[in-house]
């Protein structure tokens, strides 16, 4: 009998084992299209829509409109954490992570065949903005719902290891997309604008299928299904995410602020760089190596809050990019190529992904699974939100002045204080068992 339940609790190990590495593989996958869709347009917005999407005259001006499309995604993305937060919550995750993958890959795909603006005049913008609002609906959700379920899946004791593999999908998905325009920036300026730039949109094609196959085959986390299946979901969960969990979204708010350093290198940092005369093809292989190492330091990173905290983990790798942040913007002004290398892969593989490899977990953790694709969704689009719109920021207060990198490196310290903040004043989560996280709802 003993060798029998052994045998029964080694195969119960094992299936479950299973399900949270496909939970892990598709998360990957997911991140990987989100962000190849984000970083293509974030590196087309500083590269190209400046020069065709928008009337000929001021360049500062274009390129103003340009990073003002950029961040367009990030006021929809709340739109979409509420959305689809309340349908991960009511007819599930995997449902939901299917919808979301669709939109966001239909969506860039579609603005690889826009017209430009000498071609269809302001429809062209206009078309623009509306693909991007897609993309930015889709993306509201797309990290909580694969952390959640990822987070859910999870073996005891590694709920930060597995969920971590959201943000490795996003640094591949940086690493892909980098890869693609890399032949876009060899080009001739006329070939590059006038149809090289809409290769990589279209390539976006070939992630999308990979992520739906292996998505659509994904089952409901368990503990989600205990809930659904004995009716104790709630009508609505955003609602009952605000009576049940105040703090918690606030604390997941303050602490989604992190993002800031990762939007603003890859968007302002690529433009300020181009704008002092390093090349771009330099500054996307910087890019590359960053995420590359990335990709593995990130699950390092996660395994070692499932050992000491979320806390600790998170905080030494904010204040690290607040810091960090300074050197990075000093060595691309003055030009210098091999420490722009060292400075960004520091950040990158280093200090930023001490904190982007943790809040999968972390910010899952702090809600209780009825309401917890919603409350994660929505926090996390805070600072999201904000950090959509500082590359345009920092743009203004740096102006044509090149030597004035100053105002957009504190930019990301002051986003970094914000978020210790946050880290600060949340529960750490990482011994709690899984039926125990968040408060009591009713």
């Amino acid at each position: 009998m003993t060798n029998l339940a052994t045998t029964a609790e080694t195969a119960e190990a094992q299936r479950k084992l299973k399900r949270a590495k496909k939970a892990a593989l598709a998360a990957f996958l997911g991140g990987a299209l989100e962000y190849y869709d984000f970083f293509i347009y974030a590196t087309a917005a500083s590269l190209i829509f400046s020069k065709i999407f928008f009337p000929s005259g001021d360049a500062t001006v274009a390129l103003l409109a340009s990073f003002a499309t950029f961040g367009v995604a990030y006021v929809a993305r709340p739109f979409g954490a509420v959305f689809f937060g309340h349908l991960g919550d009511k007819i599930g995750r995997k449902a939901t992570l299917v919808l979301t993958l669709v939109l966001m890959g239909a969506a860039t795909f579609l603005i690889g065949v826009l017209p430009d603006f000498n071609t269809a005049g302001y429809w062209a913008p206009a078309l623009l903005v509306l693909l991007r609002l897609m993309q930015g609906l889709s993306a509201g959700a797309e990290t909580a719902g694969a952390s959640a379920l990822t987070t859910e899946e999870a073996p005891t004791g590694r709920r930060g290891f597995f969920a971590s593999f959201a943000m490795s999908g996003i640094s591949f998905g940086i690493v892909l997309a980098s890869l693609a325009f890399l032949p876009v920036a060899a080009m001739n300026e006329a070939d590059r604008l006038a149809w090289g730039w809409r290769i990589p949109f279209w390539l976006s094609v070939i992630v999308l299928f990979v992520a739906y196959m292996v998505r659509r085959s994904l089952e409901e986390p368990e503990v989600f299904e205990e809930k659904h299946d004995h009716g104790e979901l709630v009508k609505l969960p955003f609602a009952k995410m605000f009576k049940t969990h105040p703090a918690q979204f606030f604390q997941v708010a303050l602490m989604s602020f992190e993002t800031v350093t990762n939007t603003f290198m890859q968007s302002f940092g690529l433009a300020y760089a181009v704008s002092v005369g390093v090349p771009a093809s330099t500054m996307l292989w910087v890019s590359i190596l960053g995420n590359v190492i990335a990709i593995a330091t990130q699950p390092l990173m996660a395994a070692l809050s499932d050992r000491f905290g979320r806390r600790p983990v998170f905080i030494t790798g904010v204040v690290g990019s607040g810091i960090m942040i300074f050197v990075y913007f000093s060595v691309i002004s003055t030009g210098n190529i091999p420490m722009i290398f060292v400075a960004s892969t520091l950040i990158t593989a280093g200090t930023y992904a001490m904190s982007n490899a943790i809040y999968p977990a972390w910010f899952s953790e702090l809600f209780n699974v009825k309401v917890r694709y919603s409350g994660m969704a929505i926090g996390l689009q805070v600072g999201i939100l904000c950090a959509g719109f500082t590359p345009l920021l920092g743009t203004a207060l740096v102006g044509a002045t090149k030597a004035n990198w100053g105002p957009a490196a504190w930019i990301v310290a002051a986003s970094s204080l914000l978020a210790v903040a946050g880290a600060l004043w949340a529960r750490e989560t990482h011994k709690t068992p899984l039926r125990e996280l968040g408060n009591p709802v009713r």
